[in-house]
């Protein structure tokens, strides 16, 4: 099979699938605040979605109603795997596979990689004693198959402080796909990393599709969502300003869009 027919195929197959997660007509409003109006918006499985927009357009009051923190008002529907979830919140999305790797990254810097790994999920020994030779043992694997780590100098024991900004995302990264996550929230990866850094993210990200999971792509940046993304939701004011397949836009046509959505809230 050509390599254009397997994504094809590929692609054939996830929208045939249940999205992962869907929100139908979701609307949020905090006191006289509308901060969402009538959101429908879906991630297929394997697929990386962008989010952009501006401040205030809306993307973290959608991205909390994903992870559980807002539950939609009345007349909103959540979707995971097709299937109706009336009880939502951030245990019930974190139950069903739904992580986050936020922008601070939320890692311990003085504690070594295979502590920061496993951080709050220790395997334990027959005794009730945490596991750490199988804790440093699948660290080692996860940082040589996964985050592309080769040399003997990197292993394990390395403290968190001494990584690059990139090198600290795919740890978060990694940690969620290493515990089976669905879907993966990255709540703007790149802030503050320097060029290198930021294409390693990108690769981590890219690499998350690979694995056969799910992403939510947040950021400002369109020279950094673009070029992994499957599909682009555009929000402005608590709306979809607009729904793009990658494959069918450009990246000079969607910007050009995204000013329009900017000046005017409209692409008419």
């Amino acid at each position: 099979m050509s390599t254009a027919a397997a994504h094809k195929s590929q692609a054939h197959t996830s929208a045939d699938a249940p999205p992962v997660i869907e929100l139908r007509n979701v609307s949020k409003t905090f006191g006289e605040v509308r901060s969402l109006s009538g959101i429908n918006f879906k991630v297929h499985p394997g697929e990386i979605v962008g989010l952009l927009g501006d401040n205030g357009a809306g993307k973290s009051t959608l991205v909390k109603t994903v992870m559980g923190f807002h539950r939609p008002d009345s007349g909103g529907e959540i979707f995971f795997q097709g299937k109706r979830i009336d009880d939502w919140s951030v245990a019930r999305a974190r139950g069903l596979g739904i992580e986050t790797v936020y922008q601070e990254r939320a890692l311990c810097e003085k504690q070594p990689i295979w502590r920061n790994m496993f951080m709050g999920r220790e395997p334990r020994t027959k005794w009730g004693l945490l596991d750490v030779k199988k804790m440093r043992e699948e660290s080692a694997r996860l940082m040589s198959e996964h985050m592309g780590f080769t040399s003997a100098a990197v292993h394990p024991d390395n403290v968190v402080t001494t990584m690059s900004g990139g090198e600290k995302q795919g740890v978060a990264i990694t940690r969620a796909l290493y515990f089976d996550a669905q879907l993966v929230i990255l709540d703007e990866p790149t802030m503050g990393l320097s060029l290198t850094e930021t294409k390693k993210t990108l690769d981590f990200v890219a690499g998350i599709k690979k694995a056969g999971k799910s992403a939510i792509f947040i950021d400002h940046n369109i020279f950094h969502v673009y070029p992994v993304v499957d599909r682009l939701y555009v929000l402005d004011r608590g709306k979809v300003a607009g729904v793009y397949d990658k494959s069918e836009i450009s990246m000079d046509d969607l910007i050009d869009r995204l000013y329009r959505v900017a000046r005017s809230g409209s692409l008419e």
